[in-house]
């Protein structure tokens, strides 16, 4: 159950939590600006939902049965729609994200930055802190990384998001970027999830290698619950017996999800196939099922690449499934988001 108070005062908050824990439930209250939500869990089957419309500072009160609250359909039925500047995910349009794994130097991250905007990318992605399963594998600039995104964001136009991984670096990167990026092995990093909400940040939440749908929910409902509602889900492929593929992009994920949330949902095809063959056909794929978004990796030298080259398109691989995607875009009655 959730309870929807507007400029409630501290006494009329406490009365209903009270009220909560004498009918054995247990209660939590999320305060925002001048609104407080309150949700209540346990055996709700006895509970009359208009004991609490009658209380003071109550707005409104919804019955959920699932297990995540805020971020689902139930609580909320219209789309949310996240705006970073002029780009909105969960609209009409739909905006790529574009830009190297990891951040190289400042001639890479301008070269591709210049070439996502001229191909019609809404963002520039680019990795600052890597976690690598191999200790000896490229760690990432750091803190370098940071301002050399930084600086090429504002030069070539383009909004930035980078990976957050550390808690203690929530601060740091948030003065960098415009968006955070939780990646897969940090999708239940409930202590970072907490510290990104913090922050009123913008966060794109990727699900985790074998995580199911209601876990990578629960995930956003963290973020959300800590008083941050702008959050972006990534599908970005789950580990199974496949092995031609690095992962298995799962599209069925798209529909399920604008089932059950009203949170947007992008696809980074890169990560879901991790070979730059099978990325055009299945952006394409995502944009079919009815993602709000792509997620793609480029590197003006891919053989090069300190980190994911085999899954990075060219630069002119780029511009030519961009084009496709505007085409496709426009027999689905939607824009690619410029």
């Amino acid at each position: 159950m959730i309870i929807m108070m507007n400029a409630p005062t501290a006494e009329q908050i406490n009365r209903v939590l009270d009220k909560l824990r004498h009918m054995g439930l247990d209660g939590h209250s999320i305060t925002s600006a001048d609104k407080t939500i309150i949700t209540a869990s346990g055996d709700l089957s006895a509970c009359n939902p208009e004991l609490f419309e009658r209380m003071p500072g109550v707005n409104k009160v919804v019955i959920v049965g699932t297990p995540y609250k805020l971020v689902s359909r139930e609580f909320q039925s219209k789309n949310t729609v996240v705006s970073i500047g002029d780009v909105r995910f969960g609209g009409d349009g739909i905006p790529v994200i574009a830009g190297p794994c990891a951040v190289e130097s400042y001639e890479q991250l301008y070269q591709a930055g210049v070439s996502a905007k001229a191909a019609g990318a809404a963002m520039l992605r680019g990795g600052a802190y890597k976690p690598r399963t191999s200790p000896y594998s490229f760690q990432g600039l750091e803190k370098y990384g940071l301002e050399i995104i930084k600086t090429v964001g504002r030069e070539v136009g383009l909004p930035v998001v980078s990976e957050v991984t550390d808690p203690r670096k929530v601060e740091l990167i948030a003065e960098h970027v415009d968006m955070l990026q939780i990646g897969t092995r940090n999708m239940q990093n409930f202590v970072l999830l907490k510290e990104v909400a913090l922050s009123k940040k913008p966060v794109l939440l990727k699900r985790g290698l074998a995580a199911t749908i209601e876990e990578w929910l629960m995930a956003a409902e963290h973020i959300m619950s800590g008083g941050n509602s702008q959050i972006v889900l990534c599908e970005r492929g789950i580990r199974t017996f496949e092995t031609y593929t690095r992962n298995t992009l799962d599209l069925n994920a798209i529909p399920v999800i604008k089932h059950l949330s009203h949170l947007p949902v992008i696809v980074d095809p890169s990560h879901g196939t991790g070979s730059w063959r099978w990325v055009s056909p299945m952006a394409k794929a995502a944009i079919g099922a009815g993602a709000d978004g792509l997620l793609i990796e480029i590197h003006p030298c891919p053989e090069e690449a300190l980190s994911d080259g085999p899954q990075s398109l060219t630069l002119a691989n780029f511009a030519q499934l961009m084009a496709e995607l505007d085409a496709l875009a426009i027999v689905l009655g939607r824009s690619i988001n410029k």
